[in-house]
């Protein structure tokens, strides 16, 4: 009676068992043990419906007709190619290529994003995290088709020097399409009835939409990180330490997104990374930088003469390119200190390259934390431990060869999520289930009951009554 009656949890547990290992098999992500135990919540509810706002095609497709007109080089740029702008041999005209000059390639979410909402439903993936509608009423964002990023690089890339910053049309275009995007947006009935809470910016480049951050600021922004309202932060500061909360009325993790840059090197998978590492950690970029990116400097002059590091300037040229793609394909550890803004393309480029990122940046906000797990291949150290003389190298030396493979093994397992280019011409094709695409707009998806309370909210605020505005970065 006894062996009989141990018979039916016994089968019970093997059936639940079965269960479980048939839903991680038949979903590639949840199988990955970097990523949450639910990483695919968009599949448990309806697609995000998005309402693509009324612009010209001279604020996105006609601003890369301009840029691919342009017959003077990136003035930024030193020791261009003796074509300054090489131009695609092909394309389609309705979407021309994003440029691939690294300093505006680096932010093209905002092309990547509108492609996929220019695919046909017909060719859509049936497991989209978005679909496109038509409707205003049946939206639950609405997404402003700006090329803000681009805009601002070309102003500052062609444009005279120290007129970004200046509020005249006449010599600041990026500001002219700033200021026209805006009062078109504000007087459509979409904001109207949001107030703008509803509306979806992209904004990868700090300094997109530099004049009119205070405007668009009820949307939800799309962001590599918050270092474009830094001037804020600065204002709370004290002694050069970052205060326990910094006050903002603008941006939040609460109500916007941040979302990665576009890779610039090569993906190496790793059943090709056979090469031996022999460099110990790598670090090519800009010594001098400003603000939180201090701490970059200090670092540079203690690592400088470290065996088995290089620390070197790099540019953002051909040149500069092929010696990252060495340097990062050839070393254990790959730096990733705070500069201008707490973050950068050069972690993504790791990632790429399966350089395990090294992070010294205090105040780093990641893309799809929560869904997924940088602890498991990178490395954190605080900016106060990595200067301490030889603090940083003696703790990398210290890390076992399993363990390295542990984390590069893992990265690889994350390489495809931050891929934007789906391989069609201007994006316009099914994007993959579990790629950057899928996961910012199911990013989104998650800001809308909150946007809808704070809607609902502003309908029935009594005439007369202000509520301050509240948003804290935590």
């Amino acid at each position: 009676m006894k062996r009989r009656s141990l018979s039916l949890p016994i089968a019970i547990f093997v059936a639940f068992s079965l269960l479980i290992l048939l839903f991680f098999s038949s979903n590639p992500l949840s199988s990955l043990p970097l990523l949450s135990p639910n990483p695919n919540p968009r599949f448990s509810h309806p697609p995000l419906k998005v309402y693509v706002a009324d612009l010209p095609r001279s604020f996105n497709y006609g601003l890369l007709d301009h840029f691919w007109s342009l017959s003077t080089p990136d003035s930024r740029i030193p020791n261009p190619s003796s074509d300054s702008n090489p131009k695609p041999r092909k394309w389609d005209s309705r979407y021309p290529p994003y440029p691939d000059n690294p300093l505006i390639q680096q932010y093209s979410a905002e092309y990547w994003l509108l492609g996929d909402l220019e695919t046909p439903q017909d060719l859509r993936a049936r497991d989209s995290a978005s679909v496109r509608v038509y409707n205003l009423e049946e939206s639950d964002v609405v997404f402003v088709p700006f090329f803000a990023t681009l805009s601002a690089e070309m102003q500052l890339g062609w444009g005279k020097k120290g007129e970004f910053l200046k509020k005249d049309e006449s010599s600041n275009l990026d500001y002219k399409r700033q200021k026209e995007v805006v009062e078109r947006i504000k007087r459509s009935e979409a904001w109207k009835r949001s107030g703008g809470r509803d509306h979806v910016f992209v904004l990868t480049d700090p300094v997109a939409m530099w004049h009119v951050k205070a405007d668009i600021a009820p949307a939800i922004l799309l962001v590599v990180d918050f270092g474009g309202w830094y001037k804020l932060d600065s204002k709370s500061m004290e002694n050069g330490t970052v205060p326990e909360r910094i006050q903002h009325t603008q941006v939040s993790l609460i109500k916007d997104v941040i979302v990665p840059y576009t890779h610039l090197l090569p993906t190496l998978p790793f059943s090709e990374d056979t090469a031996t590492r022999h460099i110990l950690l790598y670090f090519k970029g800009a010594k001098h930088r400003h603000r939180g990116g201090l701490v970059r400097e200090k670092l540079w002059d203690i690592l400088q003469n470290e065996p088995d590091v290089i620390m070197e300037e790099g540019f953002p040229n051909s040149t500069g390119r092929s010696q990252s793609i060495i340097g990062m394909q050839s070393s254990q550890f790959c730096l990733h200190p705070a500069g201008d803004t707490p973050s950068s393309c050069r972690l993504f480029d790791a990632v790429a390259s399966l350089c395990i990122p090294v992070i010294v940046s205090d105040n780093i906000p990641l893309p799809f934390e929560g869904i997924i797990d940088y602890s498991k291949f990178a490395v954190f150290v605080s900016e106060g431990q990595a200067l301490q003389k030889n603090y940083l190298v003696t703790y990398l030396r210290g890390i076992s060869a399993k363990r390295k493979e542990w984390l590069r093994a893992n990265m690889a397992r994350v390489q495809s999520v931050f891929e934007f280019d789906n391989g069609f011409p201007g994006g316009v094709g099914p994007v993959p289930r579990d790629g950057v695409v899928n996961l910012i707009w199911e990013m989104v998806y998650q800001k809308v009951p909150m946007v809808k309370q704070a809607v609902m909210r502003e309908r029935r605020r009594p005439e007369g009554v202000v509520v301050p505005l509240r948003c804290h970065c935590t």
